[in-house]
């Protein structure tokens, strides 16, 4: 920013990860007649220096009168920070008033940015072109400014308005009323006089605080305004900021002179130099190397190639510009001592752009199984953005392990469909899908019954055909106008009637949570819908073993965040069973089909809330499925083990990932006493409710285990410790798998850079595991007197948390 006297200029850095947004307002003098009362939508399209980025936005719009004023919001994927100063909207209105092939009514186009590079806000007014649908060229052929030797008086006074309502003009009430009924009058004559006016398209473009102006990365073009004296704070832009010191670069390449390099390889740490060595290797991967330890690991990188941990300290103090440098580096990596999965995934991460590095940790990957290469494969699809070509190392390496196993290809495949509407990598992801079918296809099939490529690849596209019956289905649903039951026998009726197929495939169907599980159709009468605004549906389907799978399907909700959650639930809960610690965690399945629609695994359960409204306690709850006279509480004691075990896995995960939004209603307990969380629409440490406390444990689940005295209790707390240590060995592996899922467009990761930094501070890497333990128990007993009568303040509020 650079600022003098009252002026500002924000260089594109206020917002710029908020999504494109816009409103569609209104459409003035299309043409109707007693014959045809045209039916519109309109079709947006964003080009980005002439070419076409993501796919059109058709949104249908019902008028509400001839005038058809809509005020609708369109939201595209695209970031701010993704457009250039020749980025344009391209409308195009259509009639499909007569049901067959639709008609063009016009099309105009709006470049994003003025003459001057500052991004338009406000309402803007475009001149449809009859007959004509917008292009994105540069220049357009349909441009919706209208030229300023054709403006007339209308036009001056709907510019002025348009300062008027961005608060550039003083408002004045008794005025305004005056000019705008003037205005209105003058409007009218306007229009009596042309008897041909273009059809126009009005739509409402984003407003920001202060105006916002596109500079391209570099020197400062911008003349800075002139410093007044007087006693106003101005900040100067300055363009060196964040560039290395020539001197301490000269410095650092003498330092590094290759002439040392026979040297350097006899060279050993002295007891000082191996500590300092010692604490750079166990830096967690957010922490950015400073010069004089980027200069300590390349001096003794040679007696450094039998530290595993080290090699990424290593590749990150490589001056990857200096080419001689470089080929050392490459050279070193293939002696180096092989490296843990873990580092792989630090190496594909968007700090290393080298192609050698990236085939080298792909090179890693290749050892893992298919059960943990599935925990990974989320983020792996993310680092396909980072990759410099579309057929990258690791999108051959991801279709050829999809080759050979189905689940696999599934979730690939899924993974890949979400990212299709990434404007920015859209050519990538749909180059990794035609590599992935192409080479599905050729598959042939093996004499022990195995599908060939044509089938298996069919039975994969067939999960796409089933998800969009369902959408069709929920919108059915959802127009209906009453109580829950009626949607409901809605539903029913529609999968016996109009999508009576859904009830018997003409070919089994993967399920698209568990791909290597096969449906044969829905059954309609246990099929339902949740209570809530978006009546999500739960289905019940039959599988070919003879058995069935509960599935719900939301639509208007973005599950991805929801998905990473459960997989790194599902990865936590695989890191505690290697150590042999099985606390009984429910990682349901959850699928993201598309930016706002998905699948989840349905858990039979109750909610906290549901059974302490029917039972008044979770003890008397569980009773009624597990009772024990001689048991503790009256309750068997394996029962009462695994509620006290999945507590505290929940309890470190949630306090972990810094889940928000806890109540009553998304804490979950099956019958046989497994607790679990769903809805993670806030974590790292977001959360709508004020003074949230620092571990999300209700009293009700304290009660259950005797309270805060009692030997469960306390074997509870031993849990959570031991858990807690657990999980911080393989910190570096979380902090990884959250570095590579920044860009995803998930909400709360894209949204705070500091996710990261977050999300370590929770691990207390700072403590070894004995103060560890003393940090966690402290933990649970602040959160745990929290939730009784206490005079302090702030536990009240904490108490308020949960009811």
């Amino acid at each position: 920013m650079v600022g003098g006297g009252n002026e500002f200029r924000f260089f594109l850095s206020c917002d710029i990860s908020l999504p494109l947004a816009f409103r569609v307002l209104h459409a003035e003098h299309i043409l109707i007649t007693q014959q045809k009362v045209p039916e519109l939508f309109v079709e947006c399209k964003l080009y980005i220096d002439g070419i076409l980025f993501g796919l059109p936005v058709k949104t249908r719009l019902e008028p509400s009168g001839p005038t058809y004023f809509w005020n609708e919001l369109i939201t595209l994927s695209t970031k701010y920070r993704d457009l250039t100063s020749l980025s344009q909207l391209a409308f195009t209105v259509w009639d499909v008033s007569s049901g067959e092939d639709p008609e063009i009514v016009g099309g105009a186009t709006i470049f994003l940015f003025n003459s001057k590079r500052q991004l338009k806000t406000g309402r803007q007014k475009l001149r449809l072109w009859p007959k004509k649908e917008a292009d994105g060229g540069v220049p357009t052929t349909a441009p919706g400014k209208v030229p300023k030797n054709e403006r007339g008086e209308i036009e001056r006074l709907e510019r002025l308005v348009n300062k008027y309502e961005r608060g550039q003009i003083q408002h004045v009430d008794w005025l305004d009323r005056l000019a705008f009924s003037a205005m209105e009058k003058a409007k009218e004559k306007e229009c009596e006089r042309k008897a041909n006016l273009y059809p126009s398209l009005v739509v409402e473009l984003c407003s920001f605080e202060h105006r916002v102006v596109f500079q391209e990365s570099g020197a400062n073009f911008y003349i800075p305004a002139p410093v007044l004296l007087s006693n106003e704070l101005v900040t100067v832009w300055d363009p060196e900021l964040g560039r290395t010191n020539p001197s301490e670069h000269k410095q650092l390449k003498l330092a590094r002179s290759l002439t040392r390099g026979i040297v350097d390889r006899d060279l050993k740490p002295s007891s000082k130099e191996r500590k300092l060595l010692q604490t750079i290797i166990k830096f967690p991967p957010t922490r950015t190397l400073e010069v004089d330890e980027k200069q300590l690991v390349w001096k003794f990188r040679f007696s450094l190639m039998s530290e595993k941990k080290a090699l990424t300290k290593f590749v990150r103090s490589v001056d990857w510009s200096d080419n001689q440098e470089a080929k050392q580096a490459i050279e070193l990596i293939g002696k180096w001592e092989m490296i843990d999965v873990a580092d792989a995934l630090e190496l594909l991460s968007p700090d290393f752009e080298s192609d050698e590095v990236r085939g080298y940790a792909v090179s890693v990957l290749e050892r893992a199984d298919d059960e943990e290469l599935q925990c990974y494969l989320l983020q792996l699809v993310q680092a396909l953005r980072f990759e410099r070509s579309d057929k990258s190392r690791m999108a051959l390496f991801l279709v050829n392990r999809a080759l050979s196993n189905i689940e696999i290809a599934s979730f690939l495949r899924w993974y890949i469909l979400v990212e299709l509407h990434s404007p920015a990598y859209a050519r990538r992801y749909y180059g990794t899908y035609d590599m992935l079918e192409n080479s599905m296809m050729k598959l042939v099939g093996r004499e022990d019954g195995d599908e060939d490529g044509f089938r298996l690849w069919q039975s994969l596209t067939r999960q796409t055909d089933l998800t969009a019956q369902l959408c069709s289905i929920m919108k059915d649903v959802r127009n209906v106008r009453g109580s829950a039951q009626k949607k409901i026998e809605k539903l029913r009726q529609l999968l016996s009637g109009v999508f009576s197929e859904l009830t018997n495939f003409d070919e089994p169907i993967r399920s698209p949570l568990a791909p290597t599980l096969l449906l044969t159709g829905v059954v309609p009468q246990e099929s339902s819908i949740f209570k809530s605004a978006l009546n999500p549906l739960r289905l019940t389907f039959k599988t070919a073993s003879g058995g069935t799978s509960k599935i719900i399907y939301k639509k208007g909700d973005d599950l991805r965040q929801d998905q990473l959650v459960i997989q790194t639930v599902s990865l936590m809960d695989r890191l505690l069973k290697l150590e042999n610690l099985d606390l009984h965690l429910t990682p349901y399945r959850v699928l993201a089909t598309g930016q706002d629609e998905g699948m989840l695994e349905f858990i039979p359960s109750s909610s906290l809330a549901q059974i302490l409204s029917e039972h008044r306690s979770i003890t008397s709850y569980l009773q009624k499925f597990h009772p024990d006279e001689d048991g503790p509480f009256g309750i068997t004691a394996q029962c009462l083990e695994t509620f006290i075990k999945s507590c505290a896995g929940y309890s470190v995960i949630t306090y972990i990932l810094g889940v928000g939004d806890r109540h009553l209603d998304n804490l979950l307990l099956t019958d046989d006493g497994r607790l679990f969380h769903v809805d993670f629409a806030f974590i790292l440490g977001r959360d709508p409710k004020p003074f949230p406390p620092p571990m999300k444990l209700c009293k009700e689940m304290v009660e259950a285990m005797g309270g805060a005295e009692s030997q469960y209790y306390t074997r509870f707390k031993s849990y959570c410790c031991e858990a807690y240590n657990i999980l911080r060995k393989s910190s570096s592996l979380i902090l990884n798998l959250f570095k590579l899922m920044e860009r995803s467009g998930i909400p709360d990761i894209s949204a705070d850079e500091s996710g990261g930094l977050k999300l370590q501070e929770k691990f207390r890497l700072d403590l070894d595991d004995e103060e560890a333990i003393h940090f966690f128990q402290d933990l649970i007993n602040e959160s745990v007197s929290a939730l009784f009568p206490q005079m302090v303040e702030t536990i009240h509020r904490w108490a308020q948390y949960w009811r």
